[in-house]
């Protein structure tokens, strides 16, 4: 490259365009600021030729400036370097290998011949400038910086795209730099930081034809053999809902009284609206889905709807599973209306629980059976009562109310019941009493007496009248039964009752009394009748509590003892001849029983028994008509 300074080439073509005093001001001015001009050198003998005036550079990549140069014979090469930019009137020319940004970046690789390349590593935007190489010689005009230099042109690299896309579309994304890349370079293609191997071309371009959901991400370029990539840039793509799913938490068993979240996930772009339902049935909105203090009605199905504007999805349904313990306990009854003995009964026990609860039922308290069913085959009175089924799961456990089993049958057990003694007197009554297990109570009674045909009363009680076997037959709706017979006995009235006066205690033995006296004064004759006042009569009566070898032996009755004489032992013996005629000693023993604690229907009535005349040896010596009225006479009353 040849000097501007007294060249006629460059002085022709500024004539052409300037007035001469305008060119030779600028000239002087430019050759002392470059110091161009060498005095006295031919310009042809002097210069520096660059491989490339324009280079431009990725940046963080290296860069190699190629330049040789030329001087004439004879100089010597004092000092070589590159420098960057005019520099101002007076001040010297920068040495670039002594500049701290580029000392330790810069690399000469020429020598002090004719080459004078170098290399630039790590350059940056800041690096965009012009370099020049300037040398001196040992004589002082013996300058030379070489114009116009190298213009360098840092550049990065950018992705361009569309901003989004939809699934289907093909797209075209484009590596552009700010100039045009002296070297040539082979650029590599990234999709979320991972190169995508088979996009390696020199071409700047990627091409995605019908463009998928999966193609979405972050994309960057770089240039192969170079570290620096561009920044990324987001592929937009966009699709309807799809792989929608449910998560529920907690994933563990659920209790009643729980807190739960649904959470729905849906790919999709752009982002869906959620709705949720239950068993078809809306119950909210929003990806998330809670349920505080859950209770057994949110049991069941849900499931998510994703929809956004190219179209909607739904999840897979997901099941709720809340556990509680037992409630609602009910007993059924398997048929309905009035059981009878001999039917077949089913109970149901019903029991709102999870897990399914285990049953027990319980007649009265008393386990019976375990089982939802409970079943009664040919059911008997036996069965009736109370039952009622306990229902229970690991969560708790609950009671049913007690339902009733009312078993119906007809009369059984018929028995007959005599109110009093089996044996009565001529023109009493006795009354005889008809009982019966039955269900419902019989409510018609038949009284027979055996072999006849028809009846003989009704009613639950009946009164007997005369001698004979008797039995009562006990009806209710579902049958009847009759009784085992029973035997009533009737005496017939006897002339004389010895205790047929005796309606009380004391008056019974007042009645006693006057018969034994005058039984005495019809046999006694007058004379003897005088000596009355000397009858002495000893009463003992018992009444209240015996000891216990009287009650054992005499039946807590009431004993009274009743000892008529009228003469002492020795008087007797002394009048032997007139006692033999007239008098006598008589014992009248009367026996009163009043049961008061044994309260037996055949002794409520009172009993006398054993009244009875003692006579002496000369009394059984005395004459006919004595012997006939000294008859003794017995009497039973009961």
């Amino acid at each position: 490259m040849v000097s501007p300074c007294n060249t006629s080439e460059t002085m022709k073509i500024l004539h052409a365009f300037f007035p001469p005093t305008f060119i030779m001001h600028k000239l002087l001015i430019f050759c002392s600021l470059y110091e161009f001009c060498v005095s006295g050198v031919s310009g042809a003998d002097w210069g520096v030729n660059y491989r490339h005036s324009h280079i431009c550079a990725l940046k963080d990549s290296s860069v190699i400036m190629s330049c040789t140069y030329t001087y004439p014979t004879g100089y010597k090469i004092e000092k070589v370097f590159w420098t960057k930019n005019p520099v101002k009137v007076g001040e010297k020319f920068p040495d670039l290998s002594e500049d701290p940004e580029y000392s330790q970046r810069l690399q000469y690789l020429g020598d002090e011949q004719k080459n004078c390349t170098i290399r630039l590593s790590h350059v940056t935007k800041k690096d965009s400038h012009m370099y020049y190489f300037r040398f001196t010689t040992n004589v002082t005009e013996g300058k030379w910086t070489g114009l116009p230099g190298v213009s360098l042109t840092v550049t990065d690299l950018q992705v361009e795209s569309p901003e989004r896309v939809t699934e289907g579309d093909s797209v075209r994304l484009t590596c552009k730099s700010s100039c045009a890349l002296t070297d040539r370079a082979t650029f590599i293609w990234y999709r979320n930081s991972q190169p995508l191997t088979e996009r390696r071309d020199r071409n700047n371009q990627l091409l995605l034809q019908s463009v998928r959901r999966e193609d979405a991400g972050r994309y960057s370029c770089a240039l192969q053999e170079h570290t620096y990539i561009s920044p990324a840039v987001q592929l937009n793509v966009t699709y309807p809902p799809k792989d929608s799913f449910v998560e529920v938490s907690p994933s563990v068993e659920i209790v009643e009284g729980d807190s739960v979240t649904l959470s729905c996930s849906s790919d999709s772009n752009p982002p869906a609206e959620i709705s949720w339902f239950k068993e078809g049935t809306f119950v909210g909105s929003g990806r998330i889905y809670s349920i505080s203090n859950i209770s057994s009605n949110h049991s069941g199905e849900y499931k998510c709807k994703s929809r956004n504007k190219h179209g909607q999805k739904d999840s897979d349904a997901v099941t709720l599973n809340v556990t509680y313990p037992p409630k609602s306990i009910s007993v059924s009854i398997n048929g309905s209306g009035e059981i009878a003995e001999g039917d077949s009964v089913t109970l149901i026990c019903s029991s709102d629980s999870n897990p399914p609860a285990e049953i027990s039922w319980f007649k009265g308290g008393t386990f019976v059976e375990s089982g939802r069913i409970y079943s009664i085959s040919n059911i008997s009175s036996d069965h009736s009562g109370e039952y009622k089924c306990k229902s229970r799961n690991k969560h708790g456990q609950k009671d049913s109310d007690a339902v009733t089993l009312n078993v119906t049958y007809p009369p059984k057990n018929v028995s007959v019941f005599i109110n009093g003694s089996a044996e009565i007197v001529e023109g009493d009554s006795l009354t005889l009493i008809c009982s019966s297990d039955s269900n419902p109570p019989a409510l018609n009674f038949s009284w027979f007496k055996e072999d006849q045909s028809s009846s003989v009363g009704s009613g639950q009680s009946f009164s007997a009248l005369q001698s004979g076997r008797f039995y009562c037959e006990a009806h209710n709706q579902h049958g009847s039964q009759r009784s085992d017979t029973v035997t009533v006995t009737v005496h017939g009235r006897k002339l004389l009752y010895a205790a047929g006066g005796v309606t009380g205690g004391l008056g019974g033995l007042i009645s006693i009394f006057i018969i034994v006296w005058l039984m005495r004064k019809k046999q006694r004759p007058n004379h003897i009748a005088q000596k009355q006042d000397d009858l002495y009569v000893n009463v003992s009566a018992h009444n209240g509590s015996l000891s216990e070898s009287d009650a054992a032996n005499q039946n807590d009755a009431l004993y009274s003892l009743i000892t008529l004489s009228n003469f002492s032992h020795n008087q007797t013996e002394g009048k032997a001849s007139d006692s033999e005629d007239t008098e006598e000693v008589q014992y009248v023993s009367v026996l009163y029983h009043r049961n008061n604690e044994m309260n037996q229907p055949e002794e409520n009535e009172s009993q006398y028994d054993n009244i009875r005349k003692y006579q002496t040896d000369a009394a059984r010596r005395s004459t006919d008509q004595m012997v006939e009225d000294q008859s003794v006479i017995y009497s039973t009353v009961k």
